[in-house]
């Protein structure tokens, strides 16, 4: 359970996403389907017992755990914008980071990746000072930090040393510039589309935007990670088809698939 930049395709997914008796994602169901985990440090959801017990399912199904640190947006899941100052912001990420990085610590893991959530991912694309507060928290740990792509971000992640781990979405939608659209701003989805989302993007790495117009993502032939949110109505369904694309395509480009 190494962490590293993704050697095939392989999916990602948003766990740990509840609070207290809350419940978000059908966690122990979407679990065996995916690669990669991101768990939520507590800031824009989960909190300490969820969080352990989340590490322990991961370990137990072999999947590799990484930190989802959001901005402190317990009411608004973390999608709500919220003006940070950077040095806050970078105190913020250290922190949670840091919580979950404890908990694998106790059960004999290592921290797989660093994925921001939500708004905080938005808020670092339209932020210079705040990506860079947020990757500068992020390069103590020496581990690759996942988003979709973008010159930008990647260049300053090889300024600081910290390697870059492409993403697709398959959930949401893209916007004709070729940036993510928020959750509530995206269309519905269905469990064969986010397949034909995964063929298309690995096959010819091209994608359609939220107005139907085909746009190339610029993979440039590095496998990427396939994200999933667990708080989609048919998660499970998506995970489902999105498994078999990406075994299927593994089973072609690198003979044997990922699980």
């Amino acid at each position: 359970m190494a962490s590293g930049l993704a050697q095939k395709y392989e999916i990602n997914a948003d766990i740990g996403e509840g609070f207290g008796r809350w419940r978000m994602g059908p966690d122990e169901e979407l679990i065996p389907l995916i690669d990669a985990a991101n768990v939520a440090c507590g800031f824009h959801a989960g909190d300490p017992s969820i969080m352990l017990k989340t590490v322990r399912l991961c370990k137990k199904h072999n999947v590799r755990v990484g930190a989802h640190p959001g901005l402190q947006d317990l009411f608004g899941f973390g999608r709500r914008k919220i003006e940070v100052d950077p040095g806050d912001m970078c105190a913020m990420v250290l922190y949670q980071v840091g919580a979950l990085k404890a908990m694998l610590d106790a059960e004999g893991l290592e921290l797989s990746h660093v994925k921001p959530h939500g708004e905080l991912f938005f808020y670092m694309q339209r932020d210079r000072e705040i990506m860079r507060a947020v990757l500068e928290a992020c390069a103590p740990f020496r581990v690759p930090v996942y988003a979709c792509q973008n010159p930008e971000q990647e260049a300053m992640c090889a300024e600081m040393g910290i390697a870059f781990q492409g993403e697709l979405y398959v959930d949401i939608d893209y916007s004709p510039e070729g940036r993510l659209v928020p959750v509530s701003q995206s269309h519905p989805v269905t469990p064969e589309l986010c397949y034909g989302r995964v063929v298309a993007a690995t096959t010819a790495d091209t994608g359609r935007d939220i107005d139907g117009t085909q746009f190339t993502f610029g993979f440039q032939g590095k496998p990427f990670s396939i994200c999933l949110h667990s708080d989609a109505p048919t998660v499970l369904q998506n995970a489902r088809m999105v498994r078999r694309a990406v075994d299927e395509v593994n089973k072609v480009k690198f003979s044997v698939g990922l699980n």
